[in-house]
């Protein structure tokens, strides 16, 4: 079963503020024991949104709407995410419940989703 651990952006990570060394070695060794569990797909940190562009399709089959960043809302924005291969939800929350906190300040928040994965 696939999940994705969101890491939900704060205004510190919308600043562009990179982690601090001690939160860089934590999650170094988190990743690290992904990996050797087998478990990681992949894991990526995302710039922030006054990098991004945003399309919204406003009517069904109409021209979408192209915006660029930054977003205001940092509650809805993503600032990155880890692929997790488990065999069970509750595997997933483990995991999840291991990661030391994203954002390093007390404001960190990870959604965990499971991936729709298509039966042939």
């Amino acid at each position: 079963m696939l999940f994705m651990m969101i890491v939900k952006a704060t205004k510190n990570s919308e600043a562009g503020n990179l982690p601090s060394p001690e939160l860089t070695k934590a999650m170094t060794k988190y990743n690290e024991e992904l990996v050797k569990a087998g478990v990681r797909v992949m894991a990526k940190g995302l710039y922030p949104s006054s990098h991004g562009i945003r399309l919204s399709f406003p009517e069904p089959g109409g021209i979408p709407i192209v915006t660029d960043g930054p977003f205001t809302e940092t509650n809805e924005l993503v600032a990155g995410f880890i692929l997790i291969d488990v065999e069970s939800r509750e595997e997933a929350l483990e995991w999840a419940m291991r990661m030391p906190d994203p954002q390093g300040h007390g404001e960190g928040q990870i959604e965990l989703r499971q991936v729709f994965e298509l039966q042939e």
